[in-house]
Formats: structure tokens, C-alpha cells, sequence
């Protein structure tokens, strides 16, 4: 799993690639973590799920965690570009309610 980001405009994009899963979670948690903390500048997030390959349970808790989180600070997380495997994840849990699909 690779997490690229830059901040354009006051948006912080991420970029998911690889899988998010159990194995990967714990990492991936940390990392983003890391960078919501440490960026400074962005009003809002924007994660491109473009090059996410796999996703599980496990991935959309990582995913709900860091809203949550983000939250508290009122910075909204919309989801962009997101590969089959999460659009069917969004969709079927309902998550495109908290993290709009944006285009």
C-alpha cells in the first residue's frame, strides 16, 4: 500500500494505491494519521481511490476512522475517483453519506 498527497487550493488530496485490508490497516491508519496531522493548510480532503485494488472491512473502518477524526475539525473527506471494488463498498454500505463521491 502507497499513500501519495499534495494540497492544491487548500484541499489535501490522497491517493490510496494497493490494497487496504487487515494486513495492510494498521500501517495505512498510522500513515494517514501522520499526515492529517502534520499537513497544515487544507480545509478539506479528497481521497482518489483510482489505483485502491482491494478493499475490505477492515479498509472502509480505516476510512471511517479518519472521518470521524476529521471531523472534530471540520474538514470534510469526500471520495474521489474510487476503483469497482470500493464504488460497490460505498454503495452498498451507505458510506457515500458521510464521504460524498465527488467527481
Amino acid at each position: 500500500m502507497q499513500i501519495k498527497s499534495r494540497i492544491v487550493n487548500k484541499t489535501l488530496y490522497i491517493l490510496l494505491s494497493g490494497e487496504l485490508d487487515e494486513y495492510t490497516a494498521a500501517t495505512v491508519r498510522k500513515n494517514l494519521d501522520t499526515l492529517l496531522d502534520t499537513q497544515k493548510g487544507y480545509v478539506q480532503i479528497v481521497m482518489d481511490l483510482s489505483e485502491l485494488t482491494f478493499m475490505d472491512s477492515t479498509g472502509v473502518g480505516v476510512l471511517i476512522g479518519r472521518y470521524k477524526k476529521m471531523r472534530e475539525y471540520n474538514k470534510p473527506i469526500f471520495i474521489s475517483n474510487p476503483s469497482r471494488n470500493a464504488e460497490r463498498i460505498f454503495k452498498m454500505s451507505g458510506l457515500y453519506d458521510i464521504m460524498p463521491k465527488i467527481i
